[in-house]
């Protein structure tokens, strides 16, 4: 290689480096001129916190954080400025947890008067309330206990009464199968026969169809008070028993066995999200098989909130009388009445 161009290139590259040390220095020397600036972040140690002067927000315990209710935040702003540390905005005093109060127009609320239906509860964006919620769950849950529950066997010997069974052998069974608790056991057929009286004039039969808790809270008092509504009508009642998972047209095999002239059907009803322990009283004259719907009566929603039972008891023994009086039951006996 050329010596004489290696000695050049090696000289100005001596050069070139230089130039940029003295710049360097240049602008070192320019840097500590300047005025020296504080750190926005100053720390401490225990040795020289105790020999320096310490920021007076150290030396009087101020808390780096300050929390402000509604009130003593208003009271400190109106007596001196404000400073870095305040809040920027009133902060409202923190109240214990309550559910908001329903605010609803006055239509709403004279509609609430007049119905347990779930209507102006109100909603959280697209969903319901929390309180809302929790009540349907509640009784959502009462009504599945109400189907699954049993009646007691104490409440039966209170009442004085046998029980005979279905064709149904579970819960799962009754509410798939309908049919099946339309026919009596052979071995409730054989009981009905040996135990009970043939040809009365009033036929009453208990059972806990879809609700059970329907019969535990309301059964006794309709009993009774119709036993007494018939006893005081002169109307003679037959034996009294309970079907277990019975279902409504079940009066008619019964009536084909006893022959009354009129069967009074307790049963429990269809639990809803208002009520499970809702009840109802079936009527028919002279029931059979092929029995039509139209030919029933019914009284239902007795409960607590609806019917008082012990008004219902003594109403179906004058219904029972209008049936006796004019032979006929359900539609035929609305034709004959007009």
């Amino acid at each position: 290689m050329n010596e004489q161009l290696v000695s050049m290139i090696t000289q100005l590259v001596v050069e070139k480096l230089g130039n940029n040390v003295s710049d360097n220095s240049t602008n070192q020397t320019t840097v500590d001129a300047e005025e020296p600036k504080e750190t926005l972040i100053k720390f401490y140690d225990t040795v020289t916190s105790q020999q320096e002067e310490v920021p007076s927000l150290i030396q009087t315990n101020e808390p780096l954080i300050k929390l402000y209710h509604q009130e003593s935040f208003q009271s400190e702003g109106s007596q001196g400025q404000a400073n870095y540390f305040d809040p920027p905005y009133n902060v409202g005093a923190i109240q214990p947890f309550s559910f908001e109060a329903d605010e609803v127009s006055e239509s709403v609320q004279a509609a609430k008067q007049h119905t347990p239906a779930r209507i102006g509860v109100g909603r959280a964006g697209t969903r319901p309330k929390t309180k809302t919620w929790l009540k349907f769950r509640l009784d959502h849950a009462a009504a599945v206990d109400a189907v699954y529950g049993e009646v007691t066997e104490e409440l039966l010997q209170k009442l004085n009464v046998f029980q005979v069974t279905t064709k149904v052998t579970d819960k799962e069974e009754y509410i798939t199968r309908p049919d099946l608790g339309r026919r009596l056991s052979e071995e409730g057929k054989a009981l009905i026969q040996s135990k009970c009286k043939l040809n009365p004039k009033v036929q009453i039969i208990i059972s806990n169809g879809l609700s059970a808790s329907a019969i535990e809270e309301n059964v006794q008092d309709v009993y009774l008070a119709l036993q007494q509504s018939l006893s005081n009508l002169n109307i003679e009642i037959g034996t009294t028993f309970y079907i277990d998972k019975g279902r409504v047209a079940l009066m008619d095999e019964i009536g084909e066995i006893l022959q009354p002239e009129v069967i009074v059907y307790l049963i429990g009803e269809r639990p809803g999200l208002v009520s499970a322990e809702s009840m109802s009283a079936y009527l028919c004259y002279k029931p059979r098989i092929g029995t039509v719907e139209a030919e029933r009566m019914v009284i239902s929603n007795i409960h607590k909130g609806g019917i008082p039972p012990l008004e219902a008891g003594a109403y179906l023994g004058t219904v029972v009388q209008k049936i006796l009086q004019y032979q006929a039951s359900g539609v035929d006996l609305v034709a004959k009445e007009g």
